[in-house]
C-alpha cells in the first residue's frame, strides 16, 4: 500500500488514525500548494484530485478519509478505533458522520470562503458571502456538541474513536486559519486538550 499524503486536516486524520492503531504504510508527498493534487502525475491516481489517497496492493484506489480508515482499521492487526461489536460500529460511524456534516464541513467551507479564498478560487466554486455563516454554524453544533461532551468522555461514548480523531484534526486546523477553540464551551476544551496531549497529534 501506498498512502499518497500532504499538508492539511484530511490527510492528518489518517496520518493520526494510523499512529493510534500502530499502522505504517510508505508515504508520497504531494505539494497542494503549489497546485500538484489538480496536475498529472497525480490526477492519473485520483482523477478527483482530492488528498489524501490510498493505493493498495493491487492497485485499486480509496479515497474519502473515512473510508480508508476503516479500511485500515479493517485489515490490520490491533484494537478497532471503530467498534468491536454492531453496536459499537454504528455508534462511531453515527457521530463521525455527524461531526463530519455539522462541523468540518462549515469549518472548511468557511476557510476555503474566506482566508484560503485565494488558493481555492480558481480550483472550485467559492461563495465568500457565505463564509460568516458556515463559520456561525461550526461554532452552534459544537456548542451542542458541548452539551454532549457534559455526560460522556470521548464524542461517541465512553470509548475513544475516528470520531475523536476527525473532530480534533480540523478543530486544530480551525485553530490556525481563524477559527480558534471557543474557551467558553468548557467540555469541549477539556476534551481537545486531553487530545492535542495525545502523541499520535504529531503524525
Amino acid at each position: 500500500m501506498k498512502l499518497y499524503n500532504s499538508v492539511g486536516p484530511n490527510p492528518h486524520v489518517v496520518r493520526m488514525f494510523m499512529a493510534e492503531r500502530g499502522i505504517s504504510v510508505p508515504l508520497e508527498e504531494i505539494d497542494i500548494m503549489g497546485g500538484a493534487n489538480r496536475q498529472e502525475p497525480y490526477l492519473s491516481v485520483n482523477p478527483a484530485g482530492q488528498m489524501p489517497a490510498l493505493v493498495l496492493d493491487d492497485g485499486s484506489l480509496l479515497t474519502e478519509i473515512t473510508a480508508i480508515c476503516e479500511y485500515l482499521d479493517e485489515t490490520q492487526p490491533g484494537k478497532s478505533l471503530i467498534g468491536a461489536t454492531p453496536e459499537e460500529r454504528a455508534q462511531t460511524r453515527r457521530w463521525t458522520r455527524w461531526v463530519d456534516l455539522n462541523i468540518i464541513e462549515p469549518l472548511t467551507a468557511g476557510f476555503r470562503y474566506a482566508e484560503g479564498l485565494p488558493m481555492f478560487k480558481d480550483r472550485m466554486r467559492c461563495l465568500p458571502e457565505a463564509a460568516d455563516g458556515l463559520k456561525a454554524i461550526a461554532q452552534d453544533k459544537l456548542a451542542f456538541l458541548d452539551l454532549q461532551l457534559e455526560s460522556r468522555e470521548w464524542v461517541a461514548g465512553d470509548k475513544f474513536t475516528l470520531a475523536d480523531v476527525m473532530l480534533f484534526a480540523f478543530l486544530a486546523f480551525g485553530e490556525q486559519v481563524g477559527q480558534p477553540l471557543n474557551r467558553d464551551l468548557k467540555n469541549v476544551a477539556k476534551w481537545y486538550d486531553k487530545m492535542a496531549a495525545r502523541e499520535s497529534v504529531v503524525a
